[in-house]
């Protein structure tokens, strides 16, 4: 297909890049994250009406209507797309036929799930057809899953196995999307609401209360309660490709309590980029034997951050700067430490020196 040969060179086709969801709340970011970086976002989503108002607001992009349900109204919308984005969740419902359709268009395919089971899903039905194409498949690219293991992959170094790596979000406080509270029902009722865990070198679901404790986190924001054991998608993707038999992480208690609040709203602005005033710490820690190595990232905006993210994962794929093909995680298809310096006006990041061996 001619535009994947041209897809680094700045123009024709191999600038097109479909984001599907694109009015959604992460969608808009990702759509303006990709112009900024001369990219041709087109418009894809199941709501006409959402899909025109986002082209009135967005002028020379093209929108393209399109369902899971209907795989010919998927053929079309990717047509003359290089690469596909999804961002519309929840992704237990969406994540199969994109990929599916990503398949047969011959294009990478990347998105930003959060939910486990969905995530381990990809990984389980399309490993071995997208390594048998040739074609990369990243799953789960966003801040939960692709920047919990781009950090840990980091954090090991020249380590290829580890005893435990511990994640530890500091969220200031968290108002969840209308995605966010429907993804989680959707993992909720899939799991029969038991909660999981990773240990042992295996998922695990269970019945036990999740317990609270304190987390060391660095100034400025230093020690806040978490809740312990609040699974987020970094135990699909860290153990897709590091061996590490204990994988927690671990969420402040007020932004846990803040998502799961009758009340809750969605995200409001705050700057000219449409970030919300939300800002984030993740400390990880990664030991082996007697051996701790730590690295810590921050911002500002957890959805936000999401489309730097997964577009500098379209970017590195199309320009050929992957490690493998298949369905993979971030750490395992990038170079982490790179990846994460490219991302720098958008996320800070410390390295402490004190625990690396």
């Amino acid at each position: 297909m001619d535009h994947f040969e041209h897809a680094g060179a700045g123009m024709g086709s191999g600038r097109n890049v479909a984001v599907f969801g694109a009015y959604g709340h992460t969608g808009r970011f990702v759509v303006a994250e990709l112009r900024e970086r001369g990219y041709v976002p087109l418009l894809l989503g199941r709501d006409q009406d959402k899909l025109l108002a986002l082209a009135q607001a967005q002028p020379g992009l093209e929108a393209r209507q399109a369902s899971v349900d209907d795989p010919a109204s998927l053929d079309r919308a990717l047509h003359g797309a290089a690469a596909v984005i999804n961002c519309a969740g929840p992704f237990a419902t969406t994540a199969a036929p994109l990929v599916e359709a990503a398949l047969r268009a011959g294009i990478p395919y990347v998105d930003v799930a959060a939910e486990v089971e969905a995530n381990l899903d990809t990984f389980a039905h399309f490993a071995e057809r997208t390594r048998a194409v040739d074609t990369t498949v990243v799953p789960a690219m966003a801040f939960f899953g692709g920047l919990g293991d781009l950090l840990v992959t980091t954090a090991m170094g020249d380590w290829t196995a580890a005893d435990e790596a511990h994640i530890a979000y500091g969220l200031s406080s968290w108002q969840p999307t209308a995605g966010t509270l429907a993804a989680g029902a959707v993992s909720g009722q899939r799991r029969g609401g038991r909660r999981v865990r990773y240990t042992g070198g295996r998922l695990e679901y269970h019945d036990d209360a999740l317990p609270t404790l304190e987390w060391p986190f660095p100034p400025p924001l230093g020690p806040r309660s978490v809740i312990g054991e609040f699974t987020m998608a970094d135990v699909v993707t860290v153990p897709s490709h590091l061996a590490v038999r204990e994988v927690r992480t671990y969420m402040t208690a007020k932004a846990a309590a803040d998502l799961s609040a009758t009340d809750a709203s969605a995200p409001t602005a705050v700057d000219e980029r449409g970030r919300s005033a939300q800002t984030f710490v993740v400390d990880v820690l990664v030991r082996s034997g007697g051996t701790e190595r730590q690295v810590v990232a921050a911002g500002q905006d957890i959805y936000a951050v999401s489309a730097p993210l997964a577009v500098e994962a379209v970017d590195r794929i199309l320009t050929g700067r992957i490690r493998t093909t298949g369905v993979a995680s971030a750490g395992a298809v990038f170079d982490a430490p790179d990846f994460l310096r490219a991302l720098s006006s958008h996320l800070s990041l410390h390295v402490p020196l004190d625990t690396r061996d």
